[in-house]
């Protein structure tokens, strides 16, 4: 008996119970989930901005390599605006606030951006359209929205965005009775961006020396 008490203390030397099979399955479970969903989280902004693309949600508007392919007589409205946020001293407003132009027409606007500051900075621009509904049938064929933008102190910066309203909009039930459109843009800091470049204000006249 002593012989079996002594192999039996002999084969736990630390006194520590072995952790039973079941409970390692479950961290190991547990690690892998959070490397999914770690994994998932980086995924899920490109799928998100596919699935706003796809389907125009929240405003979102689609990317063309050409204009429409037909020209209806029927007119639509497009309202510019934007918003800068606080920490950005820049001014920046469209060269107009509104074009009327025929469905399918291309039509370009014009956002002039001027930094207020002493110094160089760097901005950059999201974008919505409203309604929501319209998103999907307002195509860019050319914007400035999410690229960096550096502005010398004192400079101002014209910014061009070329669009048009596809034509399929009047075929949709929920779009067809759509007459405005507007486009928003809002202006932040890219701090991601190495601040400007400065160019050094010109040196005032002095006279000779002595």
């Amino acid at each position: 008996m002593s012989t079996d008490g002594n192999n039996t203390t002999g084969n736990n030397t630390n006194g520590k119970k072995p952790v039973p099979r079941g409970h390692k399955a479950t961290a190991y479970s547990l690690v892998v989930l959070v490397a999914v969903m770690v994994g998932l989280s980086y995924a899920a902004v490109p799928l998100y901005d596919l699935f706003c693309r796809v389907t125009g949600y929240g405003g979102t508007t689609q990317r063309a390599d050409q204009g429409a392919d037909r020209v209806l007589d029927q007119t639509i409205t497009v309202r510019f605006d934007a918003t800068v946020a606080g920490d950005l001293p820049w001014k920046v407003k469209p060269q107009q606030t509104t074009l009327t132009l025929n469905i399918g027409e291309t039509g370009q606007m014009i956002y002039v951006a001027r930094n207020l500051s002493h110094e160089g900075t760097v901005g950059t621009s999201s974008f919505n359209v409203s309604p929501a509904a319209a998103g999907i049938y307002f195509n860019k064929l050319e914007c400035f929205c999410f690229t960096e933008q550096p502005l010398d102190a004192d400079s101002t910066a014209d910014m061009p965005v070329v669009f048009f309203v596809d034509p399929a909009i009047v075929d949709d039930k929920d779009t067809q009775r759509i007459g405005e459109i507007t486009l928003s843009y809002a202006f932040f800091p890219d701090k991601d961006a190495k601040k400007a470049e400065v160019k050094p204000a010109a040196a005032a006249p002095t006279g000779a020396d002595g």
